[in-house]
């Protein structure tokens, strides 16, 4: 008799490189680098070392709020 044993959820990541942001966005990572060379790419995202981390919650919100362009996004002087 098989024995069941639990399977465990892996977490979402609460932060993705560009290449994950693309996945999540299902866009491909040159688009979202044309994006972002365009002004169109709001999220800003976090340093980390030598990487840049997209929080997946801004990348949520940036999408419900309809992605607006960077301008919009990140108002001056904004930390966002």
């Amino acid at each position: 008799m098989p024995v069941d044993t639990p399977t465990q959820a892996v977490p979402e990541p609460l932060a993705v490189d560009i290449a994950g942001a693309a996945r999540l966005l299902g866009i491909s990572e040159s688009h979202l680098f044309a994006m972002q060379r365009a002004g169109k790419w709001g999220p800003r995202g976090l340093k980390l070392g030598r990487s840049r981390r997209f929080l997946v919650v801004e990348l949520r919100q940036w999408c419900e709020a309809g992605c607006p362009s960077a301008a919009a996004w990140r108002p001056k002087g904004s930390q966002r």
